[in-house]
């Protein structure tokens, strides 16, 4: 129900902290009509983030955007571009 929570354009980050949970936010963040990747590979602790906290060590961060259905509308001038978030002022 996540998709259903966030905007079109919204955000969603979801860590985890053990490979049946990480393999379910894997799978549902490959749905293309649902979400668009940020990153292809999980962001995990570096070396020193462990060393300082090692409970970090099993910690996967996802991200992915909620895709706006409307971005990729067909300007006035007829050509297919990004829709701007926010009219210029």
């Amino acid at each position: 129900a996540l998709p259903e929570c966030l905007r079109p354009g919204g955000r969603a980050a979801l860590i985890s902290f053990h490979s049946l949970e990480d393999r379910r936010v894997k799978q549902a963040f490959r749905d293309r009509t649902r979400w668009q990747e940020l990153t292809r590979k999980p962001v995990q602790a570096g070396e020193e983030e462990v060393a300082r906290n090692p409970r970090a060590r099993s910690a996967k961060l996802r991200a992915a955007i909620r895709p706006d259905p409307r971005a990729n509308e067909t300007t006035q001038d007829g050509h297919v571009g990004w829709r701007r978030s926010r009219p210029r002022t």
